[in-house]
This record gives C-alpha cells, structure tokens and sequence, in this order.
C-alpha cells in the first residue's frame, strides 16, 4: 500500500489575475508532521482550502489516498480533520453544543467522543460557558477538537496556536506530537511562530508567491542550522588531523565547498584558534554560524529573490 496521502502536481490556482498558487508538486506521506511555512499572502491558506474542498484548483491534479475524481476526493476528505483559518462556531452555545452539532452533521454515532475530544484540547471544565465568552485561544482549542472529532488519519490546522499563551502553545506541541506518535496521524500545520514549527515538525515546506521554494526533513534543517564553528583554513584536511588529534574531538564536518563544520568548542573558540595555528595551519575565516528556522528561511527566501531579480535583468 502506498504511504503517499496527498499528491499534487503542476496545482495552480487563480483569482482573477492574480496566480495564488503556481504550478505546485508536492507529496505528504503517512504518519508525518509537516510544517508549511511562508510570509501571508504566499499560498498556504489557498492550498489548504484545494485539499479540503473549500475551493477548487485552475488547472493541475491533485489525489488523496490516490484518488484524483472529484466525486471520489469527496469521499476521501472524510478521513481529514481540519481547521482552515478562524473555526467556525455558534458564539450562544457552549463548546459541548458546538460539538454536537458537528457530530450530528458528520454522522458520528458515538457521543463520548465528544468529551473525549474536549478533555484532549484542555476544554473539559468549560460547562455551561458560551462560546461568546471564550478567549482567542478557547476558541482556538475548541476549533482544534471540531477537527479532532472523527478522529481523522489526516490532521490540517492553519495557524493553531494564534493567541494562545505560552503554556498553551507547549500544550499543543505535546498534543500534535501525542497524535502523531499513538495514532500514526498525519499533520500539516501552518504557522508562523517558526520557532514552534521547529520543534514540531519532521518535515518543512517553504512555500513564497505561490512557489514551494524547498522541502526539508527535520534532520536536514538541523544539519544546516545547528550552531558550530566554520573554519575556513587553506589545508582543510590538516585542520581536520589537528581537530581529531590535539583537540580530542570528533564532532565537526568537512562540507563540499573546503569549509570544517566543527559543532564543539563553541564557547572556547580561542582554543580553536591557537590549536590551528600552533600546527602552522593559515586560517582564512574563523566564526560561528547556525540559523534559527526564521533565519533559514529568511535567507532562502532572499536567495530564490535574488536569483529571480538576476533572471529579470538578462531579460
């Protein structure tokens, strides 16, 4: 059985002139948490509404489960959960209620799923509340169990920790993670607190303009940005027998392009220094590097611009 969930290929998407999202491949396989991240107006939103029937494509495919007709995406899409911008909910009812109706609506005959689903997102002691009266983050949590109730095999939220406090960000994380690891639910969760995709996500798409930009696991991300010494020397592979030998370690990386990763010494970069040059070895570039995931995208955003810029110029 394929592990792929969701595959598009060349998916665009128009309004009226303007191209939301151009020409996207793409594929989300089973039990992986992914982050989508761009600036607003990048697509994500327009993406997530293609995936969930909420709107429909220009041109382009696009399959769940590896199904691509119409009528049997249908079908497939009540094996998702999702919660596309602001959730929906009647403000005079109480989270219960606002449940029910969903349950009532989707066909799910087991009622205790509902309080099940409640106490999962922290909303079990809301009782006889109005949803009117919930803050920003209650409702976020009380949007987060409407896309839990059917217990999907395929979890969407778009921007789900928007005005929760710190303590209710972590609650979150535990949760998608928790889903994740005991149910082999798939997550794609748009956000742009970074820093908490980070710390969530295996997986990363950078989408800009309409365009995904890069895909990349979590262990990729942490490869470029963890935080390390970049030696620069003129004998790359000297410098890695004095690293080894005389600085007792061997926590560093010879990258393609002659620069030395080295992920130890990090706050005794004198040490470095001295070792390198006692051994006679001409060091061109000595500094510490690593990105935040902020910064990384930040800096391929600027680089797809820069090369876009360069294109328009020999035009």
């Amino acid at each position: 059985m394929s592990s792929v969930i969701l595959e598009a290929h060349d998916l665009t998407k128009e309004y009226r002139h303007t191209v939301a999202l151009d020409h996207i491949d793409l594929k989300i396989e089973k039990g992986k948490i992914y982050g989508f991240i761009g600036q607003n107006g990048a697509g994500k939103t327009t993406f997530l509404r293609l995936v969930t029937g909420l709107a429909f494509p220009t041109s382009g495919t696009l399959s769940l489960w590896g199904k691509t007709v119409e009528k049997e995406l249908q079908e497939q899409r009540k094996r998702i959960g999702c919660m596309i911008e602001t959730p929906a909910l009647f403000p005079t009812m109480t989270a219960y209620q606002n449940m029910e109706i969903q349950r009532i609506q989707r066909g799910i005959p087991d009622k205790a799923v509902i309080q099940k689903t409640l106490d999962m997102v922290g909303l079990k002691d809301t009782g006889k509340k109005a949803v009117r009266n919930f803050s920003l983050g209650m409702r976020q949590r009380l949007g987060i169990a409407i896309a839990l109730l059917n217990t999907p095999e395929f979890l969407i939220l778009d921007e789900p920790i928007n005005g929760l406090d710190p303590a209710g960000i972590v609650e979150i994380r535990n949760l998608l993670k928790s889903l994740n690891k005991e149910y082999g639910m798939t997550i794609l969760v748009s956000s742009h607190i970074l820093e908490e995709l980070y710390q969530t996500a295996s997986e990363f798409i950078l989408i800009d303009k309409g365009k995904i930009i890069e895909e990349i696991s979590d262990r990729e991300l942490n490869d470029r940005c963890k935080r390390h010494i970049a030696i620069k020397a003129t004998d790359p592979q000297k410098a890695l027998i004095v690293l080894e030998e005389t600085l007792h370690t061997d926590s560093f990386k010879l990258m393609p392009d002659g620069i030395i990763r080295l992920y130890d010494y990090l706050d005794d970069m004198e040490k470095v220094a001295a070792a390198l040059s006692d051994a006679h070895i001409l060091v061109t570039g000595l500094s510490v590097a690593g990105d935040t995931l902020e910064d990384y995208f930040l800096t391929i955003n600027e680089q797809i611009q820069n090369i876009a810029q360069k294109k328009d110029t020999l035009c």
